[in-house]
């Protein structure tokens, strides 16, 4: 199954490396969309079907914190995973962001097969989506 997965970071080098990633990894993508900022994955989730929401926490505009805190707001996003790909990664850290509610967490950089298997334990088979 093809999954819509959204990569969100304000870099575009980023953006192209998770695409590639993904690509490599055997992932199955339908459509990969991509957004600089949390305002801009917000518009995009609210217009799109998205399965994943992979992004950044350090954006301008809106950075990933404060995104999940809006999609978790939201009874038609809160149900979408979202996996934080950073290079800020300490326990507290990621403790905080698992109570806001995400689904995952991947330190920057990161090897492919580590990208599959997390996309394969939200969405494979079996797994609820949306």
């Amino acid at each position: 199954m093809a999954y819509n997965i959204l990569v969100v970071d304000d870099s575009e080098t980023v953006r192209a490396v998770i695409a590639k990633a993904l690509a490599i990894s055997g992932v199955e993508v339908g459509t990969l969309f991509q957004a600089g900022n949390g305002v801009k994955a917000l518009e995009a989730l609210r217009r799109e079907w998205v399965d994943l929401v992979l992004a950044d926490i350090n954006m301008p505009v809106m950075g990933g914190v404060r995104l999940v805190e809006e999609m978790k707001a939201d009874e038609a996003l809160r149900g979408t995973p979202v996996v934080i790909i950073s290079t800020e990664g300490s326990a507290t850290r990621i403790a905080e962001l698992r109570e806001k509610g995400i689904s995952g967490f991947l330190r920057k950089p990161f090897a492919p097969e580590e990208l599959k298997r997390i996309v394969d334990s939200l969405l494979g088979e079996g797994k609820p989506h949306g």
